[in-house]
């Protein structure tokens, strides 16, 4: 095989979904916590997702100068809405039942508690291969 076709998208290993119960107030028949289906994002929705939840803020004391501040709550959620395959975030029955319009109000509805849903924040975020900062690797490097 050469180097060339080990890049082609043939030999691609394929993510899989996987499964995790993000809140306890919604119970299965079974009695245990419903689980929520996931899927991986893609770099490239990654990058439109902190592009969105990106803004301008003016430097103090500099007159048209700005920085970039990353509206972090907003992107984890945004984050969270785009893995979530089941429950459909996006459907309006389940939005109508709780009264909300977006699919990131139905998230923080669904999933109330503040500690579960930083569990849940913290979850998608290993999903998607955020489990290591560049710290991290460099210490890992390093040793």
């Amino acid at each position: 095989m050469s180097n060339l076709s080990r890049f082609l998208k043939q030999n691609k290993i394929t993510k899989e979904n996987e499964k995790f119960a993000p809140t306890a107030s919604l119970l299965g028949e079974d009695g245990k916590p419903l689980e929520w289906e996931f899927k991986h994002i893609t770099s490239k929705q990654n990058e439109e997702l902190r592009e969105n939840c990106t803004i301008d803020v003016q430097i103090k004391g500099k007159p048209n100068m700005f920085r970039q501040k990353l509206k972090t709550s907003q992107y984890l959620a945004e984050m969270i809405v785009a893995s979530t395959v089941v429950p459909n975030l996006y459907n309006k029955e389940l939005q109508e039942s709780y009264e909300v319009k977006t699919p990131v109000e139905l998230l923080y509805a669904l999933v109330d508690d503040p500690g579960e849903f930083t569990e849940l924040e913290a979850w998608v975020q290993k999903f998607n291969g955020f489990d290591q900062t560049i710290e991290d690797k460099v210490e890992e490097a390093k040793n």
